[in-house]
């Protein structure tokens, strides 16, 4: 039987690696909106736009609920990388992108970092 204190503690780890979960979410539809916005040729293609506009707000607001238990610069900045970061690998993979092996160090070093970042991060 856990005390009080111990239950308090549980919560708040909970709530943290939920708020955590949310970023990790936002950042792959940060991906989304991403793709979906050069695949919406200037908005001018109905379903990308569409899509677009959906992966964009639940990406917000994602975020934003994580916001709420996350300090901003870790939280934005796992976000960012990894909405950068899949944007790029979706690229080369899917849409033709060049492959490069400073590309892939990069991406790489963008991955650690927001590893790094989730680590270091503190909940309110």
């Amino acid at each position: 039987m856990l005390s009080k204190a111990d239950e308090a503690v549980t919560e708040l780890l909970e709530a943290y690696t939920m708020a955590w979960l949310l970023v990790i979410v936002a950042g792959l539809l940060e991906t989304g909106f991403a793709v979906c916005l050069k695949l919406s040729h200037g908005f001018t293609r109905l379903w990308p736009t569409i899509s677009f506009a959906i992966f964009a707000l639940s990406s917000f607001g994602l975020l934003t609920l994580a916001l709420k238990r996350l300090d901003v610069g870790p939280a934005y900045a796992v976000w960012t990388g990894i909405g950068a970061a899949g944007t790029a690998i979706y690229g080369m993979i899917f849409l033709g992108d060049v492959v490069s092996t400073l590309k892939l160090v990069s991406i790489s070093f963008v991955i650690i970092g927001v590893i790094g970042l989730q680590l270091s991060g503190s909940a309110h």
